[in-house]
C-alpha cells in the first residue's frame, strides 16, 4: 500500500498509453490471482480483468475531484480492495474508502499509534488468531476468543486494535479480497462484567468499521460456546447489522457438530473437535510482528490533511451518537435479565 496520495498527480484518463510512463513512482499493478479466481471474481464480483485498470482509474478520477483532501494512498492495489468490497459499483466503493477513513480519524483511542509492537499484550493473550489453514472455499478463518481478555489489563479498544491490525494483514491478500474471511467467536467464560464493557457505543464502531469501514468480505460470523449473557449481547449488536450481514451470523451454542457444518474439523484445532492439532498462535503472531515496518510505512499515508477536519467526512450525524447515548442507559438491565 504505497506510492502517491496527492491527487494533482493522478494519471491521465484511463486507456492513456502513457499512464505508468508518467507516474514511474507508482507501483505498476501485477495480479496475482489463479485463474480460477479470476473466473470467481468476474462471476461474484463483476471484476473483468481487460476492464480492471480502467475501473481503477475511474475510482481515482472520483477521488480527487469529490475529496481532493482526503490524503488516501491512490496505487491501483490498494484502490482495487475497494472496488472488489463493493463488486466493482464505483459510487458505492468511493463511499466505501471515504468510511475508512473516516473511522481512522474519529476514533484515536484504536487508531493512534496503530502497530504491532503496540498491541503484543493482546497478541500475546491469545484474544484474536489466524488459523494457519483455510476453509474449502478459500477463507482465511479469523479467531477471536474473549475469554482471554482480562479488562484490568488493558481497555478493549486494545482488543479492536489487534483485530483491526489482523484484518489489515489479511486484506493485503488478493486471494482474501475475493473469497473473503470467516469469524469463529468463541465466548466460553464470558461474564456479565466482562460483556459489558460491549456497550452499544463501541458495538456501533465496531459493526461501522466491519460493515462500511473496511475493505473485506465476511462472509460468515460462527459463535460457539455463547452462555445466555450472548443473548444481551446479540441485541446491543442486532439494531446495528445489514439483514445481509445479520443472516451470516450462525449461534451454535456447545454444538460442535452445528460448528462442523459450516468449518470442517479437518482445518480446526481440537478445542473445536478438529483435527489439526493444538491451537497455535505463534505462527500468526510472528508474521502480524515481523509486518512492523509495512504497517509504519503503509499507515504514514494515512494522514490527515491540515486543511480538513475529520467531520468533514463523517457517514453519520450526532443523532447516531445520542441513539448509542440513549441505548446505553439500558443495557446494562438487559443484560442483567438475560444474565
Amino acid at each position: 500500500m504505497s506510492g502517491d496520495s496527492d491527487c494533482t498527480r493522478t494519471s491521465p484518463s484511463a486507456g492513456s498509453p502513457s499512464d505508468n510512463e508518467l507516474l514511474p513512482d507508482r507501483p505498476k499493478y501485477v495480479c496475482s490471482l489463479s485463474p480460477d479466481l479470476v473466473t470467481k471474481a468476474r462471476e461474484e464480483l463483476q471484476e473483468k480483468p481487460e476492464w480492471r485498470l480502467r475501473d481503477v482509474q475511474a475510482l481515482r478520477d472520483m477521488v480527487c475531484k469529490d475529496y481532493p483532501s482526503l490524503g488516501t494512498c491512490l496505487d491501483d492495489a490498494f484502490l482495487l480492495r475497494f472496488l472488489r468490497a463493493r463488486k466493482f459499483d464505483y459510487d458505492r466503493a468511493l463511499q466505501l474508502l471515504v468510511n475508512y477513513h473516516t473511522c481512522r480519524r474519529t476514533w484515536p483511542e484504536v487508531f493512534n499509534n496503530l502497530k504491532p509492537s503496540a498491541i503484543k499484550p493482546v497478541l500475546e493473550s491469545g484474544f484474536v488468531t489466524v488459523l494457519p489453514h483455510r476453509d474449502p472455499e478459500g477463507r482465511h478463518v479469523v479467531c477471536i476468543r474473549p475469554d482471554r481478555w482480562t479488562p484490568s489489563h488493558y481497555p478493549i479498544t486494545e482488543n479492536i486494535r489487534a483485530i483491526y491490525l489482523t484484518l489489515e494483514k489479511l486484506i493485503q491478500s488478493e486471494e482474501t479480497q475475493v473469497n473473503g474471511i470467516v469469524i469463529l467467536a468463541d465466548y466460553k467464560g464470558v461474564s456479565l462484567s466482562k460483556a459489558s464493557h460491549f456497550g452499544p457505543f463501541v458495538a456501533k464502531k465496531v459493526i461501522g468499521i466491519l460493515q462500511d469501514g473496511f475493505p473485506i468480505r465476511i462472509k460468515a460470523v460462527n459463535i460457539i460456546n455463547e452462555p445466555r449473557i450472548f443473548k444481551g449481547i446479540f441485541a446491543i449488536i442486532k439494531p446495528f447489522l445489514k439483514e445481509k450481514i445479520a443472516n451470516r451470523f450462525f449461534l451454535h451454542g456447545c454444538d460442535l457438530n452445528s460448528l462442523h457444518q459450516n468449518i470442517p474439523p479437518v482445518i480446526l484445532p481440537e478445542e473445536y473437535g478438529g483435527s489439526a492439532g493444538k491451537l497455535d498462535i505463534s505462527a500468526w503472531n510472528e508474521l502480524l510482528l515481523a509486518s512492523e515496518e509495512d504497517f509504519l510505512r503503509d499507515f504514514s499515508q494515512l494522514v490527515l490533511p491540515c486543511d480538513s477536519s475529520p467531520h468533514d467526512m463523517l457517514v453519520s450525524g450526532d443523532a447516531d451518537e445520542k441513539q448509542c447515548d440513549d441505548s446505553l442507559r439500558g443495557m446494562k438491565p438487559q443484560l442483567y435479565y438475560c444474565y
